[in-house]
């Protein structure tokens, strides 16, 4: 692959294990060193980053981070710029991710839900946007096509994604012109480490929603964020559905 991202420094959220972890290997594999941030998965954090120093000496760091908590934010900055001495880009893919029923929302799950999904990446674009814009970097956020394809019994989920989908494109405006902000809106990648739609039926009757036909793989994911943070110096603002055609046969 080429390095397209060679002397470059990435930080992404959730990067150790799933759709993450892709981005990583991906990112890393253009050229770039990366701040990896991981909240409770710290064996698949460090192995990860063994995996990826062994290819390239002191390319990877880690930072351990409840992002809940908005002082997260600038301590990932400032390990990044501690570790590397810059930073080029943000992966905001951090997110959790449930079901909601109307009548059984919680404040706590209200605050799970729109803490990992919007205020922890409009957190973290504020504070990365001064050395971002030293960079003349990008933020690529994580978003969803259910953002704006509501999910049955996914009310929080559905308002936290929809949020995030419209911060993507307030901040390309407030970050511009130094500062690039994007977001990919992935459809089923990866089914769901609980039981949701564990049964083969419901698997069966989502693939059977996309035009593709299948589902998509996390590099699918990863090959999208490596564009828009290296290959893409004219866009901005947008949402980039990596989705097999499934927001478009629903």
């Amino acid at each position: 692959m080429a390095e397209t991202l060679q002397g470059k420094v990435v930080l992404i959220t959730g990067g150790a294990k799933r759709v993450g972890a892709a981005i990583c290997r991906r990112l890393h594999a253009a050229g770039a060193s990366l701040l990896v941030h991981y909240r409770s998965s710290a064996l698949e954090a460090r192995a990860l980053q063994v995996e990826l120093n062994a290819l390239r000496a002191d390319s990877v760091a880690l930072a351990q981070a409840d992002l809940l908590k908005v002082s997260a934010a600038a301590q990932l900055v400032k390990a990044a710029l501690k570790q590397f001495g810059r930073l080029d880009a943000v992966v905001n893919n951090a997110s959790s991710f449930f079901g909601t029923a109307v009548g059984e929302i919680t404040e706590e799950v209200w605050d799970d839900l729109i803490g990992t999904n919007l205020k922890a990446p409009l957190f973290l674009a504020q504070a990365a946007a001064p050395e971002l814009r030293k960079s003349h970097g990008c933020i690529v956020n994580i978003i969803d096509i259910h953002a704006e394809l509501p999910m049955k019994n996914h009310a929080v989920y559905t308002a936290a994604k929809g949020g995030l989908l419209a911060l993507t494109r307030a901040l390309a405006r407030d970050l511009g012109p130094e500062v690039r902000v994007n977001g990919i809106a992935p459809g089923t990648i990866l089914w769901p480490d609980d039981d949701t739609w564990r049964d083969e039926v419901s698997r069966q009757r989502i693939i059977s929603q996309t035009a593709l036909k299948r589902i998509g793989e996390p590099d699918d994911i990863a090959k999208a964020v490596q564009f828009l943070v290296a290959e893409a110096p004219y866009i901005t603002g947008q949402v980039l559905a990596v989705d097999g055609g499934r927001s478009v046969s629903l």
